[in-house]
């Protein structure tokens, strides 16, 4: 009997040449590509290429300024003007030796006539004879940054000793420096919060534009029981994709604008060109920190328009449950 039922049990085998059934994949709400879409990848790139070309911008500004001032804070200058009377190189040795006798001195270097000669060459021209003109002569004396010297002191010292002596600590070019490196960094930040704002209103305008063209169909998935967290991640995922294309072609074609600076930098050392640009910007290389800043421009900006269509399409279904609880306020939507 058990014989039997086993037979009985066994499933017979498919019949040659029966259909076989097949799950029809489910197609997503919103169309992959349109023109909408493609037009927003365009604006989304156009502001991730604004955004990370601000942000390498500043992160050069900052690295030429914390250069240029950690050399200035590394070095004084002592300045002798000349006088009837006064031997000079007696005077620049003297004034070098006080000054290496206070802690937190390092090391003093006397500019000599040569020296001299090429630092007044571009307003003076070449072939210059300094015992014709009364021209100042400097000790370049290098300092602890970590433990500096009594300026104050130092410079009492060389008024009593040398009349004739002045000391520059520098710290006025310092001071300028640091209020140059933060107004610039309020400067790019502004920037970015004015990019990041726009984009934040365009993904919105463009979230609102796909539900207005898709709008039945939201209706439709609604109402057959479909949750309002199922469709939000639908336009979640369809805004994510855009986005991610988006901003990694804009943050792609500025990591190679500073990636094709630097090298023309680096090919077109010496020319007039190139000393202007360095002089002004610095090295135009962003380092490790400044591509890994475009990176994470290029996820913000892909986290901000995926939250900002995700928080668009609740709101909207929200309207839509309203509307269908009390027609008349319907009204302008």
């Amino acid at each position: 009997m058990n014989e039997m039922n086993r037979k009985t049990l066994k499933p017979r085998a498919p019949q040659q040449g029966a259909p076989q059934m097949r799950i029809r994949p489910m197609a997503p709400i919103l169309p992959p590509s349109n023109i909408q879409g493609n037009a927003l990848i365009v604006v989304i790139a156009i502001m991730a290429f604004l955004a990370c070309l601000t942000l390498g911008a500043v992160s050069m500004v900052r690295a030429t300024a914390a250069g240029w001032q950690s050399q200035i804070s590394r070095e004084i200058t002592i300045q002798i003007k000349p006088e009837d009377g006064l031997d000079m190189n007696a005077a620049l040795n003297k004034a070098r030796n006080l000054a290496l006798g206070f802690v937190g001195t390092r090391e003093g270097t006397i500019m000599d006539d040569a020296a001299t000669s090429r630092l007044l060459e571009p307003w003076l021209g070449s072939g210059l004879d300094l015992s014709e003109l009364p021209v100042p002569r400097l000790v370049i004396i290098t300092i602890d940054e970590n433990n500096p010297p009594d300026f104050e002191a130092m410079r009492a010292m060389l008024k009593t000793e040398i009349p004739q002596a002045f000391l520059d600590d520098h710290r006025t070019w310092v001071d300028r420096l640091v209020s140059m490196a933060h107004t610039t960094v309020m400067i790019g930040v502004g920037v970015l919060v004015l990019v990041f704002t726009a984009m934040v209103l365009t993904v919105i305008f463009a979230t609102r534009g796909a539900l207005s063209g898709n709008r039945h169909i939201v209706e439709v998935l609604h109402f057959v029981g479909a949750e309002s967290g199922f469709v939000a991640r639908e336009f979640q995922k369809h805004f994510l994709k855009i986005s991610l294309k988006g901003s990694g072609a804009g943050s792609a074609v500025a990591a190679f604008v500073f990636l094709a600076a630097g090298f023309w930098q680096s090919r077109s050392l010496a020319t007039p060109q190139s000393d202007q640009a360095t002089a002004l910007f610095g090295s135009f290389s962003v380092g490790i920190d400044g591509y890994l800043g475009i990176l994470m421009t290029m996820i913000i900006i892909s986290l901000l328009t995926t939250i900002t269509a995700r928080m668009t399409v609740i709101r909207t279904i929200d309207e839509i449950d309203r509307i269908r609880s009390d027609p008349s306020k319907s009204d302008g939507l």
